[in-house]
Parts: C-alpha cells; structure tokens; sequence
C-alpha cells in the first residue's frame, strides 16, 4: 500500500458499518488509510513498513506515524462524539512506538479531550507509557465521562519533537465488569506467630546470613524487654534473650543480617515487623535502619528509623504479599558503609485485625459515646408507666469525609453518594495555588466556587487544602522562575486573594503542606517564611483552624516523617509565633497495623492538638483486604481521643489518586470496602428502645450526634422529639415535656 498522508485539522466523518466489534473506535488498523483520523498539530502518515522493512505492523497490514511534530502534544487523533457515552467506563488500547535519529525512550499518553455542553474544555488522561524505538508497547488503561459532553476527542500524544509517534491501532471498548476475587481465606494462620527462625540466637547464627561481604556474629548486651508495640498487638511476651546480632566490616549500606522466609509467608496475610536496632558509633552523624523485605526483585519497606546515638530503638512496621513469589528474604539495612549495625529481637508476625477490631470498639464506647437520662413528664392524668421509648440516632457528629473534585459532581450517583454519606470534604486540587494560578495572573477560582457551592447546598463542612505546598515537584514553574523579591510579593498575593475572597468558608487550612518533604519556600525566602505563612493566614480569615499537613507519620516506614520529628516540627513553628491549631496525618498506606498506627498517635496525642486523618486511601486488588486496611484506619481513628475528623482521599473509581483504592466502581457499584465502609457507619449510630418505669425516665449510652425519640403511652398518645448528644463526661439529662410540645404531641389511632 502506498502511503497515505493527511495534514493536521483535516478530518473525514465516519460512515456507519465501520465499527469493529463493539470497538468504538473506526478504522482503528488504518485499512482505509487516514479516514476517520486527523492529525493533532501535525501530519500523518501510513505505512506498511518504514526503514526499509525493519519497521513492519505488530497486527494487521498498517500502521501510522506522527510527523513534523513541533510540540509533545501532536499526535494522531479520532473524534468520538456521539460514541461514548457519560457514565460509562471504557478501556482504550493502543500499541505504539517512536520513531527517528537519536530516539530517547519517552512516555507516550492516551488522552481523551471533551467539550462540555457549557464550553468547558477537560482534558481526561487515560495512560502513559515509556515507549522507545526498538518495538512495539501496548498503551492501555480506563476512562469515564461524567458531564454531557458536546465533542470529544481521543489521541495519542507525549514525544518530545522531532520524534516520530507510530501508531499500528487503537481500540476504545466499553469496560467488562470483572469478578471480584474470593475473601481470602484466613482460617489457619497463626496469628502472633514468629516466622522468623531462631529470632533468640539460641542456636547461634543457625537460618541467618549476611547479605554482602561482611561479617556477622552473636553478641550479649541487648534489651530484654519487648518491643512497646509488639507488646500493643501480642500482649505480655517473654522476656528476649539479651543477644543480638553484630554486623561488623560493611562495605554498602545494604549489607547485613538476612534470612530467607519464602515458605512462611501468606498470601494477602498482613504481617507486622518488630525489633531493636543500635549501630556502632554515632561520629559520622544520624543513620537510617530499615528494615527490609525482598520479594523477588522487588524491595519492601518493613520499616525504619534513624538512630542518631549508641541507644537500641524500636523499629517496627508492616508488609503483605499479594502475588506467589519465589523468594521472599527479610534482612535489616541501610547505615553506612563502616558503621557496626546490631540487630536484637527481630520478629515477623501475622497480625489478627479481626480481634483488633473487637479491641477497639471497647475502646470507642468509652471515647465516642455518653450516657443518657430521658427525664419524660406530661400533663395531668397523662399516664407515663409503661409508656414504650425508641431512640434512634439519624447521624453520627463525628466528622467523616472526602476529597472531591470537579470533574467528578457532574456525575449525579456520584454527588448522590457523597452528600449521602460525608459530613465533610476537601478539594482535591482545585484550590491548590497550581490550579487557581497556573499562569501568573490568570486566576480561576471557578472550579473551587462550584465544589463549595455544592457543598453549602448540602451542609457539609470543607476543608481548605491547601495554600501552600514545600515539595519543589508542586510549585507551578512560573513561581519557581521568579526572582526571591517578586517570589515574596507572589506569595502575599496569594494570601491576599485566595483568603479574602473565601474569609469564613473554610472551617481548617492546610497553611503549608508537607514541610517535612519539601522546603521550596524556606529555601527561597528564609526559616521565617513558614510562620509567617500562618501568622499572616490567621490575620486575614481568623476563623479556620491551621493545620499542618504530613506523610508517613503514622506507618514507621519513613524515618524523616517519624511523630518525633513531626512533634519538633510542631513545637518549633508554635516557639516562632505560628498559631498552630491542628495536626494533619494524610494516611496514604499500605498494609496498615493497628499497634503501629496506634503508636504515633499516642505520641502526638502529647501536643494536645486535634489530630485529623486528612487523607486516607487504601489499596489492594482483593477487595476484602482492601476493605480490611480501611476499616483499621477508620476504627484505629474513631477509637483514638485525639483524632477528631477523618477525611477519605476519594471514593470512586478512576478518580482517586492511588489504583485499587476505591470504594465505588466506575459505573456506581459498591464493591466490598464500599460495604464495609457503610458497615462501619452504620455501627457507629446507637439505637435503644424500652418502657419507663416509675421514676419516668429511660437511660442509655448513645455515641455523639443527633437523635429523635418517640414516646407512646399507655393511652396510645405519641410524641416525637430531637435532641443532640454532645461530647461530656457527666450524663446527658434531655428533659420531655409531653404537655409542652404543641403539634407534636398527638393521639394514636387505635
């Protein structure tokens, strides 16, 4: 076939019949040469083979190629209006490679462009891949259509220019609707169990070894008690052996002590890390321990610490495998090269989350409920004794919320779903500094006015998140170029507009996020810029309360974000002036182990500040595990006294920034942590019927929030009342009057 080309903006309408299979996607092998496709801000041409036959089709007879691009956005494009339809889910698969002199491997995206029926342009990223010039790669991923859309446009894009992008097809199918995977099966493990071998060297080195050239031998001298959060999940423990590990003539920072535990470990199972760790000598500075596991080629944080003295510390964290490996091998790492490391105690254990759960909901009857002491009286002659009472709570206080963005509440079961079940929520980017200023003065605050529009309409509470970002990857390139005096009078500006224009909306600020990841700002304009971001924040909108906002806190495995350096971080902010009201744990975790969460928050809880989950998300491809790491985080926090507000990073679908996370599918359909999470509301709502006795009141211990009580006497009279359960330690005594309550007080028909 002769090749075939088409300058960009040319496009020729489809003709029906062109559709193959349920592929909504026509000519999607280029048999009809370039019909139905257009080029992207270049030209395109199609072949049979290029470079003299070495370039061949990986199916069918042709391909197509992306030339004189001048920007990495041309490409090859199809317009699909009228082909997909909102609220559907579609998977798009296209197989691509690059082509030209001096061809650097680049990613390659899918893209699906749309015009909403208000003029709207959104641009929906389907995949990205690394593509290069040596063969073909399959593009594929998943997209949705919230809005009604007037056009829309998939394409394929990504190479720098110059580069030639080669297509050989495309197809965009609706998505099949696959089977969940069974619950796992848990009922033969051995819960608290140490899988690892001779943990006591009582049999000397017997199943260790050392990873890398360095030598490894038993010494005395180590703790004897249990690590405190080994002790939270296993309870009293016998005391250790007081021998540990010495690891002495490490040439890397990896060599150390391992052992290989491939047949101990479960699948989906979630195993709790445990032990003590001390190096040799603290005079080249603070060092990093981590404990590790390998997993085939893959590297697993089991958790980490820095040491910046000769003291044993804790180190503690968790772990799942979710696929069969070969090999799995547990070895502790990570100071370096020269330093002596000592390892003592070293415990790996599946941890019981089932009885975990049992724990803890003691635990939030004593934190999250109050008792009750219905006092009822009526008129004259109204006869109280015997009179049945039914109390039902209509909403837990307890703050429980989301992330939501604007492309997700054109979509009315997902709207429907949120105000159903979150009395709070966040925006997800679109009042970050990013979205509300991409270029310097151009100012869009559209996004954010109709999420919080939607959100008043429905009387939930927001979250502002977030007014500043440290990370250098979030600072847009036009604040980065500027010079540190215009960066100044940059800044201000931000405060100035975003804070007077939303004075009183936003309930907390997320002032400055993830000061202990990033410090742009602080580079920049110096150590007093961060108080100042929060002193200036409180004078301009006195009423939210200021938040910091961090990573990792709470899952051990990151040795820069411990609750020690967060308490310091805290405590010298508030020594500079900074009115720091709240604490911010985002929550993004895997595997996650009550003890191990639970620790940082008692280690926090010593600040005395309201700590919030501010963004938690949880994944696993089994549903059931996933909604197993939910529900620990959710109870974890609801059973915690200084965690006062949880906030979900997305429900849906597609629209969560971590794959597997989600709650509700695609198309509206709650999978098994959507389950669990509605269970686990529905649990934290009390409920208690009964009858008066002589004295005329009714007692029960209720969790806080709104309720309503209906009374019916003896006489077939019946009367409904609200009343609130506020948070105290001394009883709540609600006073009904029968004779004052006017309408409501009313005869029953027999």
């Amino acid at each position: 076939m002769a090749d075939t080309q088409v300058a960009c903006g040319s496009y020729e309408k489809a003709g029906k019949g062109d559709v193959d299979n349920d592929n909504i996607i026509l000519n999607p092998n280029f048999d009809n040469g370039v019909d139905n496709w257009a080029g992207r801000g270049c030209n395109i041409v199609v072949h049979d083979s290029m470079a003299g036959g070495k370039v061949l089709p990986q199916n069918g007879k042709y391909f197509a190629s992306a030339t004189n691009r001048t920007q990495n956005w041309h490409g090859i494009q199809q317009d699909v209006t009228g082909r997909v339809q909102r609220k559907f889910l579609y998977e798009a698969t296209a197989v691509v490679r690059l082509f030209g002199s001096n061809v650097t491997p680049s990613d390659v995206r899918t893209t699906l462009y749309v015009q909403t029926s208000n003029g709207k342009d959104q641009y929906i990223g389907i995949a990205n891949l690394q593509a290069s010039d040596k063969d073909w790669v399959q593009l594929h991923g998943k997209f949705l259509i919230n809005g009604t859309v007037s056009k829309a446009v998939i394409y394929i894009e990504g190479p720098p220019p110059s580069t030639d992008l080669l297509v050989n097809s495309l197809v965009v199918k609706r998505a099949e609707k696959p089977s969940p995977a069974p619950a796992p099966d848990f009922s033969n493990i051995a819960y608290g169990e140490n899988i690892v071998q001779n943990s006591d060297l009582a049999d000397g080195l017997n199943s260790w070894y050392s990873l890398g050239n360095c030598n490894i031998t038993v010494a005395n001298g180590s703790p004897r008690i249990v690590p405190p959060m080994v002790k939270e999940s296993l309870g009293s423990q016998q005391p250790l052996s007081g021998k540990y590990i010495l690891v002495t003539n490490r040439t890397q920072t990896w060599m150390g002590p391992a052992q290989t535990i491939t047949d101990k470990i479960n699948l989906h199972v979630t195993y709790q890390v445990s032990g003590w760790v001390r190096i040799g000598s603290a005079k080249n500075g603070p060092q990093i321990i981590n404990a590790a596991i390998g997993v085939d080629t893959q590297w697993v944080n089991g958790g980490q610490v820095q040491v910046t003295d000769e003291r044993w510390y804790e180190i503690g964290g968790s772990f799942r495998v979710e696929q069969l490996p070969s090999k799995v091998m547990v070895y502790v790492q990570g100071p370096a090269a020269g330093v002596d490391l000592m390892v003592a105690g070293l415990q790996i254990f599946p941890v019981d989350r089932k009885a975990r759960f049992k724990h803890l909901k003691n635990l939030a009857d004593k934190v999250r409920k109050r008792d009750v002491v219905l006092k009822i009286s009526g008129s004259k002659g109204d006869s109280l004794l015997g009179a049945s009472v039914r109390v039902k709570q209509t909403q837990n206080s307890f703050p429980i919320g989301t992330c939501i963005n604007r492309n997700s509440i054109d979509n009315e079961d997902y709207v429907s779903f949120f105000v159903k079940n979150f009395n709070w929520a966040v925006f997800e980017n679109e009042l970050k500094w990013y979205w509300t200023e991409p270029q310097q003065g151009n100012l869009n605050y559209t996004d954010a006015d109709e999420l919080l529009d939607l959100c008043k309409k429905n009387n939930i509470q927001v979250r502002g998140h977030c007014i500043f970002w440290e990370v250098p990857g979030a600072v847009q390139s036009w604040v980065q170029a500027l010079s540190d005096t215009d960066l100044k009078t940059a800044v201000q500006n931000r405060l100035n507009s975003l804070l007077t224009r939303y004075k009183g909306n936003f309930q907390h600020y997320d002032v400055n996020n993830e000061m202990l990841h990033g410090s742009f700002y602080q580079d920049r304009l110096g150590k007093d810029i961060r108080p100042n971001f929060f002193k200036n924040t409180n004078q301009l909108d006195p009423s939210p309360t200021l938040f910091v906002n961090d990573y990792h806190i709470e899952d051990g495995v990151d040795a820069h974000a411990t609750p020690e350096t967060y308490i310091e971080h805290v405590l010298g902010l508030q020594e500079q002036g900074a009115p720091v009201g709240g604490i911010g744990i985002q929550g993004h975790i895997d595997s996650p182990v009550g003890p191990v969460v639970s620790s940082s928050l008692d280690k926090l809880g010593v600040l005395g500040l309201p700590i919030w989950f501010t963004e938690i998300d949880v994944s696993s491809d089994n549903e059931y595990v996933r909604a197993d790491d939910l529900e620990v985080m959710m109870r974890e926090a609801f059973a915690h006294p200084s965690i006062e507000g949880i906030m979900l990073w997305g429900f849906w679908e597609l629209f969560m920034s971590r794959d597997n996370g989600h709650l509700v599918n695609a198309e509206g359909d709650l999978n098994e942590a959507g389950k669990r999470f509605l269970e686990m509301k529905e649990d934290w709502l009390s409920h208690a019927r009964g009858h008066l006795g002589d004295d005329g009141e009714f007692k029960f211990r209720g969790f806080h929030g709104s309720y309503t009580v209906e009374v019916v006497t003896v006489t077939k009279k019946r009367i409904t009342q609200t009343f609130t359960v506020e948070k105290g330690v001394s009883p709540l005594v609600v006073n009904i009057n029968l004779a004052n309550v006017g309408g409501s007080y009313e005869a029953m028909e027999e």
